[in-house]
């Protein structure tokens, strides 16, 4: 979108190719005067007729990437409206043109939503609450450009690639980054929830919608709460279930996959598909026994998919490249073999992201629990590098953007928890968690959705007493009270495990290859030093997300700031870099 000039099919011809993985199954693009829209399409809902763009008689246009789940529902409200598509994003343009900027409190689902309206001379950009679908922006002197992903900005010439050093810091310390800037200096989030309005190349608006309820508890006794529960998750399931085609989940063995399955098994007159990674010939904790007994259980037919250390040499560059709005997570690399399993049996993925954050799963919300939240404490006030040196200032203001977005919450008349759920809610699901699961998925052609992150089961859980959630001794207690009587062969009580990859293994492996080619990276050269990288190595054992985390920023780096290729090998992505210093 520029003033005046007209739209550059080659800049869109750059975008659709850059996008492409996220959209194999068909494109489109809309060009009027300084106005350019490009869809490619995912085709998992009306596969006839969906194609995108989509057009309502105004005249206004829309591209999007997501499902709306209550779609069936919008259309019997919208009766005086003739639909021309099958398409569940076809409501969303119709409410757009009754409601104004004011559509969005009617969609349920996750989605990046881009309205073209030509009778106000605006352009609308919405994401969903939790930010599980993803959405970028430029907003240059001469141009505003957006895209589901960064690279993709990149690749077109609408942004470089000079990093901003604050959210590199992040990256580093808390193995994300926060707020509205991303790792890239002139590219920028949509925010969870934020609906933009542009003109003439101009953000001249800005409204944001939380996923969660502004505070308050509910009333109702815990066998009641039981009981909602059970009606709240079958209701969010069989939504996340509305597809046309096969689709399956990551089962872990854990509360929350195991819920998933429990349910998906209760609405599919198939086996459901289910898929977990393992680590063998590794200390790590192996999930593969549990999952494999809970599958038999409900009668889901069950596959493995192993990761050893050869894997993870020639898998990490790919991880590297597909997740160019980083993360240094350590199970983007089962994740995304998951994702490379899953697209050769279903096209769609339940997974369990947001269980934690909505029933309260985490160590930080049981002692909001202890002494009326009077020990509680901010999560992440350590960063991954503490305790190995200050580096040269490579970790300055680390942690501003936590602070930033803490300090929102500490005014709010939440409770402790409930105030460590909104943080968790704003920063570390949608930029690590969703973000993990969006490239690692995407990159294969697969869709991934999250039935905890549903409006319906978010107002309910939200408001639930925290006891109800967390005790001083027990996390999820309503969830595991609900899945002893439902999925009993998951042991629903059995202490959280956790998904951590042995990557310190693997690296100790071949540390004294990979320790060099790592010191040597041009983007690891710049900010460390190679006594800095070494005396990181040496904590290896102590610290091994330290050293993944070099590791991973050098191979990110190297492919998406350098230009280097994902092909082959860590050792060869590196080698590969150093001659380009």
């Amino acid at each position: 979108m520029g003033e005046g000039r007209a739209a550059d099919p080659a800049i869109l011809d750059r975008l659709q190719a850059a996008i492409a993985h996220r959209g194999p199954d068909g494109s489109g693009r809309h060009i009027s005067g300084p106005i350019g829209l490009l869809s490619t399409r995912l085709a998992i809902v009306d596969l006839q007729t969906g194609n995108q763009p989509l057009y309502e008689a105004q005249g206004a246009v829309l591209v999007a990437n997501g499902e709306i789940y209550n779609d069936l529902e919008l259309r019997a409200q919208l009766r005086d409206v003739r639909f021309s598509t099958g398409s569940d994003c076809e409501s969303p343009l119709h409410l757009y043109r009754r409601k104004g900027l004011d559509f969005v409190d009617d969609l349920r689902g996750m989605y990046a939503i881009a309205i073209y309206d030509p009778v106000a001379s605006r352009l609308v950009l919405s994401r969903d609450p939790f930010g599980i679908k993803p959405l970028y922006y430029v907003e240059a002197p001469t141009y505003f450009a957006f895209a589901s992903e960064p690279q993709a900005l990149i690749a077109a010439g609408l942004a470089g690639r000079t990093i901003r050093p604050r959210a590199r810091a992040e990256l580093f310390q808390v193995k994300f980054t926060t707020g509205r800037d991303t790792i890239f200096s002139q590219i920028h989030r949509v925010l969870p929830g934020e609906t933009l309005v542009v003109a003439d190349g101009r953000i001249v608006e800005r409204r944001r919608r939380s996923a969660l309820p502004p505070g308050g508890t509910s009333t109702m006794n815990y066998q009641d709460a039981l009981q909602h529960l059970d009606e709240v998750l079958r209701d969010s399931v069989s939504h996340h279930l509305r597809s046309d085609v096969p689709y399956g989940l990551f089962l872990s063995g854990g509360i929350d996959s195991s819920t998933l399955v429990g349910l998906m098994s209760r609405f599919s007159s198939d086996p459901v598909v289910a898929l977990t990674a393992g680590f063998p010939d590794s200390l790590a904790a192996d999930e593969r026994t549990d999952a494999e007994r809970i599958a038999r259980s409900v009668g889901a037919e069950h596959h493995v998919v192993e990761l050893r250390e050869h894997d993870f040499w020639s898998i990490a560059p790919r991880v590297a490249a597909a997740v160019d709005d980083p993360t240094t997570d350590a199970a983007i690399v089962p994740t995304f073999a998951l994702g490379e399993a899953a697209k050769d049996r279903v096209k769609v993925v339940l997974s369990g992201e947001g269980g934690d954050e909505m029933f309260c799963g985490y160590s930080r919300y049981r002692r909001a629990r202890w002494f009326w939240g009077l020990l509680t404490g901010h999560a992440r006030t350590h960063g991954e590098f503490d305790g190995l040196g200050n580096m040269n200032g490579a970790f300055d203001g680390w942690r501003d953007g936590l602070n930033l977005t803490e300090g929102q919450q500490a005014s709010t008349e939440r409770t402790f928890a409930q105030k460590l759920q909104a943080v968790d809610c704003a920063e570390w699901l949608p930029n690590d968690l969703l973000i993990k699961l969006d490239r690692c998925l995407m990159a294969h052609g697969v869709e991934g959705r999250t039935p905890f992150l549903d409006p319906v089961v978010a107002d309910f859980a939200f408001r639930l007493p925290d006891g109800m959630k967390a005790t001083t001794k027990m996390a999820k207690r309503i969830l595991r009270d609900w899945l002893s009587s439902n999925v009993p062969a998951a042991y629903p009580y059995a202490r959280k495990t956790g998904f951590n990859p042995p990557v310190g293994e693997w690296i100790a492996a071949r540390k004294s290859l990979i320790q060099p080619l790592v010191a040597g990276q041009p983007g690891i050269a710049e900010t460390f030093t190679r006594e800095d990288v070494a005396r990181v190595f040496s904590h290896l054992e102590q610290k091994p997300q330290a050293s993944w985390s070099l590791l991973f920023y050098a191979l990110w780096h190297s492919h998406h700031v350098l230009g280097v290729s994902a092909e082959g090998s860590a050792r060869d992505v590196l080698a590969a870099a150093q001659r380009l210093a």
